[in-house]
């Protein structure tokens, strides 16, 4: 018996943690970051605890005032994009891209980083992949870019899968309709993802080709 086809016509990449290894980019700056924009530092004990709480949980225990985050975010979009050299995609991200590109899978990204930094970790031939990009949302802004993505798809949401590694990105894809994915190499704890009971899990990318190519 043939397996069942999945339903989705087009699948949208949240960028960092999912794409982009960039999460101890990011904890090589936390600290700069806390005496800079006065929250409490990160202890490296604290990490693995830190992931298991959801982004607002994590804002809360920093104690970071929500009118800094839009400032933040800017900051360290800056910083990312002078530290790219640095930071990589996961190991079998490009040949996953490849593989859904040539079963002409249709691909978006839906990122709070800057559509510019996106496209240098990528690379030309990789960003070329991707059909559009909804970049430089806020922190809790993926709502109202997942919005503007659905209506630019001509598709229903629920044809379209996004594939995430917090538990934000869960939440926004059920606010508007679309299948929730979540991958397992990102920044959250992989049991607090699971208990929220994605649409679809992915142990790794040769999983998401498997399933959508």
């Amino acid at each position: 018996m043939t397996a069942a086809r999945h339903p989705y016509q087009l699948v949208i990449f949240d960028f960092d943690g999912t794409l982009s290894d960039s999460g101890n980019w990011f904890l090589s700056i936390v600290d700069d970051l806390a005496a800079r924009f006065r929250f409490r530092a990160v202890h490296p004990d604290e990490v693995e605890g830190l992931r298991k709480r959801t982004t607002r949980e994590v804002i809360d225990h920093l104690g970071i005032s929500r009118w800094k985050l839009p400032i933040i975010a800017r900051h360290v979009r800056t910083r990312f994009g002078r530290d790219a050299h640095q930071i990589h995609l996961f190991d079998g991200i490009r040949a996953m891209l490849k593989t859904l590109s040539d079963a002409n899978v249709r691909m978006f990204v839906c990122s709070s980083n800057s559509e510019a930094n996106v496209r240098a970790i990528l690379g030309t031939d990789d960003a070329a992949r991707i059909e559009r990009y909804f970049c430089g949302s806020g922190l809790f802004g993926k709502v109202r870019k997942f919005r503007q993505a659905i209506k630019a798809s001509g598709l229903a949401p629920d044809a379209i899968l996004s594939i995430g590694d917090e538990t934000r990105d869960i939440d926004a894809a059920r606010v508007v309709g679309m299948g929730a994915g979540a991958v397992l190499w990102g920044y959250a704890n992989p049991e607090m993802l699971l208990a929220m009971r994605p649409d679809k899990v992915f142990a790794t990318p040769e999983d998401i080709t498997a399933y959508l190519a």
